[in-house]
């Protein structure tokens, strides 16, 4: 057992600073235990060659450190996550283990600090991100930023509470139906905000069933009254890490985490739904495409795409500015085709984007990611309000 010894609160914050994960141990007879766990987490996942597992104990935090070995940083260089896959010639959307095991490469790859209370929250984190990354994959939806369709047998509509779930109707069922045509026979109308807040809240229903079924319970109780969207979505489910002072490197990505790319160009950003593009990280160096689950994206196809959005824009009869997707899709086609061009766009694109109402020189890289909040009971802090307490 590698062991790493603290000598002060000096220490314990390079460790803050040290990236990875780190699996906090409360009690300093229990390391060891804990030490084994996570070793045994990695053999399963045949991690161990691209992991450095070190127990943390002093003045400090005690606990598991997880982060890169020399080989994991070979094949991640600048914290590029998403040649993962390819280097380890797995396929994460054919076989679980193997998303599992990019998940615990990201993770431990990460520049900022994943923290987990327990062996247990670590082992969730985990799962769920493979749920969403899986649910993300096999979504197909029509792109309609006003669309009202849902199954009429697991939902019902009220503009003051969005859709709500019918009596008796199972969270999950209600929205793998809803996602998923290979199941229910029909594609709904949905926007990407909209789409991926259903991704993730099956996801967490999946996990939640099996680890913490109370806190499952509260979710379809309040789905039943009042759906959980917008703000009040991102504030009870996901906490935001990196910065614009201190952005995360434009190629980190974990599989299972949702991703916002902006659109830098403000005319076609007043076209609406084009703001930008909500969606998952597959792995695999891919990103789910709601609207065509077969032809999912890479990060240069993604960033053509967004780019050619200011040459498709045009203005309907009404004078509403609206989006021409044929134009768009042969500007990305003759783009992809010509590599000096190609290079220039993505030059632009990949650049950290503008603050919020600034379009200047920036591209469509967000400077931060969104990570989900702990789920395993005693220590999830995830808070569902009462339906009543939303205005």
């Amino acid at each position: 057992m590698n062991d790493f010894h603290l000598n002060g609160q000096g220490d314990s914050l390079s460790i803050q600073h040290a990236g990875g994960v780190f699996i906090r141990v409360e009690k300093s007879d229990e390391l060891r235990a804990a030490h084994k766990k996570v070793e045994s987490i990695a053999h399963k996942l045949q991690a161990e060659a691209y992991l450095n597992i070190q127990s943390v104990h002093g003045t400090g935090e005690t606990g598991i450190h997880i982060s890169s070995s020399d080989r994991l940083i070979a094949i991640t260089p600048e914290f590029d996550t998403t040649g993962i896959a390819s280097e380890l010639n797995i396929n994460g959307l054919k076989r679980s283990k193997e998303l599992e095991l990019e998940i615990i490469l990201a993770m431990s790859r990460s520049p900022v600090l994943f923290t987990f209370p327990s062996t247990q929250e670590f082992e969730t984190a985990i799962r769920v991100r493979r749920y969403a990354a899986l649910a993300a994959y096999q979504a197909e939806l029509n792109f309609d930023t006003e669309g009202l369709e849902r199954p009429r047998d697991y939902w019902t509509y009220h503009p003051d509470t969005s859709f709500t779930l019918l009596p008796g109707v199972s969270i999950i069922d209600a929205l793998i139906h809803t996602t998923q045509p290979a199941l229910s026979g029909q594609v709904y109308s949905f926007s990407c905000f909209r789409a991926s807040e259903y991704i993730l809240t099956l996801a967490l229903a999946l996990e939640l069933r099996d680890c913490h079924p109370a806190l499952h319970r509260q979710i379809e109780q309040r789905w039943s009254k009042r759906a959980i969207m917008g703000e009040e979505f991102q504030a009870v489910f996901l906490r935001e890490y990196g910065s614009i002072s201190a952005p995360i490197p434009p190629r980190f990505y974990v599989p299972g985490e949702r991703v916002w790319f902006r659109n830098p160009d403000e005319p076609s950003s007043n076209v609406r739904g084009y703001e930008g593009s909500w969606l998952y990280y597959l792995g695999s160096g891919l990103f789910n495409n709601f609207w065509d689950r077969q032809n999912p994206y890479t990060m240069t196809t993604k960033c053509l795409e967004i780019y050619h959005w200011r040459d498709g824009v045009k203005s309907n009869v009404l004078g509403e500015l609206t989006m021409d997707e044929s134009v768009v899709a042969r500007h990305v086609t003759a783009s992809a085709s010509d590599p000096d061009q190609q290079e220039r766009i993505l030059a632009l694109m990949m650049k950290y984007r503008d603050p919020s109402g600034v379009y200047a020189e920036g591209g469509c890289i967000d400077a931060t990611r969104e990570s989900i909040r702990l789920m395993h009971p005693p220590s999830s802090d995830i808070r569902i309000p009462e339906a009543d307490q939303i205005k």
